[in-house]
């Protein structure tokens, strides 16, 4: 039985949210601050936090950074903020996925659920082929991937979405397949996909303009090829 720890301090929406979730097989522990959250977490195992981030103590982009520093429990983030760039930020800080207010009970069950299959089957032995795919070198069971010897830092979606596309060179991966293999969800928009791949292109050295492992086919999907290798000089006549 999923345990679940709802930080949210909005009484009402507090209140339908562990309603709902008691309902769905879920033990539910909830918290209205910050502070109490980072108690929590700190007292006793939860599979999954749902966070808000207008907290009364500590917004909850600062929250999720203190938790990221004392667990590495799945984090999806409650917000009614739509913004693209603070969107991004929090994927980058640690959040596992977000929800944009109002959203409805059976939304935010499958999400909780794909993120609760990516929990599990993080604790899977990967298998231990490194691949190679020109001067990229990804080692899924140490988790580390190099880009001409340089280490990248990237962080846990973004490792898998480099795996997986690095698992299929050349070929173009659909975006529904890369929302059910990367992010185990049967649905999504495109826009969870969109800001991963800024992140990695961006790591990477490159833009969707000037792709050179990443390449984007317009109402199709995504591929990662290595660098076409430059042409020999010509030989003088």
């Amino acid at each position: 039985m999923p345990s679940v720890l709802v930080v949210e301090d909005d009484q009402f929406v507090r209140s339908a949210l562990i309603r709902h979730l008691i309902e769905a097989s879920h033990t539910v522990r909830s918290v209205g601050t910050a502070l109490e959250a980072l108690r929590e977490v700190a007292h006793f195992r939860f599979d999954v936090v749902i966070l808000d981030l207008g907290l009364p103590d500590l917004d909850g982009a600062e929250a999720l950074k203190m938790l990221r520093g004392i667990t590495d429990v799945p984090v999806i983030i409650a917000t009614a903020r739509d913004d693209e760039s603070e969107i991004v930020r929090l994927l980058n800080d640690g959040a596992d996925d977000y929800l944009t207010k109002p959203f409805s009970v059976e939304h935010l069950s499958a999400r909780m659920a794909a993120v609760l299959r990516r929990s599990r089957a993080g604790g899977e032995a990967p298998s231990p082929r490194v691949i190679r795919v020109g001067g990229l070198s990804i080692d899924p069971l140490r988790r580390q991937a190099e880009l001409d010897g340089t280490a990248l830092d990237l962080t846990r979606r973004e490792f898998d979405l480099l795996t997986f596309l690095a698992g299929r060179p050349g070929v173009v991966v659909p975006r529904k397949e890369l929302l059910a293999e990367v992010w185990q969800q049967s649905y999504g928009d495109d826009q969870t996909i969109d800001v991963h791949l800024s992140w990695l292109r961006r790591k990477l050295g490159e833009t969707a303009a000037r792709p050179c492992y990443l390449h984007t086919l317009r109402g199709v999907g995504v591929k990662l090829q290595p660098p076409a290798a430059p042409p020999p000089p010509e030989r003088p006549a």
